[in-house]
């Protein structure tokens, strides 16, 4: 199959068409706009769905109805949008409903601005709706990857009957890069918790209200085993030059390509820096932190934002290394050059800069024979 070029946020509904979606239900948001207009245009071709709801709220309960009929179905926002969905996805939980939900995120609190930013993380990852629940949440860094990454969340919803959000920055969403489609395949059949308007189904009228105490216990208990099931099998995260890194470099998103970028050049001065990309924000990739501990020295995280999954890194190590944190706010995003500065004062405080330093000598020797050589 050839590449094609394409944006994020169309990459996006082209990989849900393929993975079997057939409805959207959504309400425009920048930079997630182009979600929505995509689905407008292709769903229809396929035979599916594409309802502009009046607002968030409605676009989640009708979320809401197309998974309880055992459609594959999705929809998408940005920060405020997401805020406003959140008591539907907490009854979507509740009901074990599987559903896809895609987070362009941008720059808040309240409206903020429209620059990407990565302050959605406690809404998302750690559920801003009510109860007991947990919502996989998967943080693409490219336009692959946003494909990808989208054909697995319906996987992944399906396996867990649960809501699967898709969360990427509003750079991913709205940069451009050539895209491969994995090849995928619509759910087989209609799964057999659906209702789907017979009487034989009548008696899956599915719920998330339990007025007895022990029921809904009884109901908590066996999501939480289901978590904790996924929590064992489904993270992810990409490890980048990090097997022998002394200093680990953490960061998701638009920040991980960033964080590449300034590994690549600290090693060819002779760090030993390296990149760890959680690619499941939940999971969180625990094991992948505990085993690069044993080598590394530190660890820093960068977000954009005002420090959310530095906690979770924190709780991954558990004190065994310290944890440095740089960070930017407001739609600005960390430059190469500030984070490798950043890099390098570390090094020079934990002794590793010796390396820096020769290296830099003897650059300067070889320009000064040359130099020599000239004359």
């Amino acid at each position: 199959m050839k590449k094609q070029l394409m944006k994020g946020n169309e990459a996006i509904v082209k990989s849900a068409i393929l993975a079997g979606c057939r409805a959207f239900y959504g309400y425009p948001i920048t930079p997630a706009s182009e979600i929505a207009e995509a689905a407008a245009e292709f769903m229809p071709k396929t035979g599916g769905v594409y309802v502009q709801a009046e607002s968030e709220v409605a676009a989640c309960n009708m979320l809401y109805g197309a998974a309880s009929a055992g459609v594959r179905a999705m929809s998408a926002s940005s920060g405020p949008g997401i805020s406003l969905m959140q008591e539907g996805i907490s009854y979507m939980a509740g009901a074990e409903l599987p559903c896809v939900i895609a987070d362009i995120t941008r720059s808040g609190p309240g409206l903020g601005n429209l620059g990407a930013e990565q302050s959605d993380y406690h809404q998302v990852v750690k559920c801003g709706g009510h109860g007991n629940y947990r919502t996989i949440v998967l943080a693409p860094h490219s336009v692959q990857e946003m494909a990808d990454l989208t054909a697995l969340a319906f996987d992944l919803a399906d396996r867990y009957r649960n809501p699967v959000m898709v969360m990427a920055d509003g750079f991913i969403g709205q940069m451009m890069e050539p895209v491969e489609f994995p090849q995928t395949a619509t759910r087989p059949h209609l799964p057999s918790w659906a209702v789907a308007g017979t009487a034989a189904s009548r008696g899956n009228l599915i719920t998330s209200l339990y007025l007895d105490f022990d029921e809904l216990e009884k109901h908590s208990r066996a999501l939480e085993a289901k978590y904790k099931l996924a929590e064992q099998r489904e993270a992810r995260a990409e490890e980048w030059l990090a097997g022998d890194a002394e200093i680990v470099l953490v960061g998701y998103g638009i920040v991980g390509r960033i964080l590449k970028s300034v590994t690549a050049q600290a090693r060819a001065e002779g760090l030993k820096v390296g990149v760890l990309r959680p690619i499941t924000l939940y999971p969180f990739p625990v094991v992948q932190f505990e085993r690069l501990a044993f080598n590394a020295k530190l660890f820093v995280v960068v977000e954009m934002s005002n420090g959310q999954m530095i906690e979770d890194v924190k709780l991954a190590l558990n004190g065994s290394r310290p944890v440095e944190f740089l960070n930017r706010m407001g739609g600005n995003v960390p430059s190469h050059e500030e984070v490798l500065r950043f890099v390098h004062e570390l090094a020079r405080r934990e002794g590793l800069a010796q390396q820096i330093s020769d290296r830099q000598s003897s650059g300067k020797q070889t320009q000064n024979e040359e130099r020599m050589a000239h004359v």
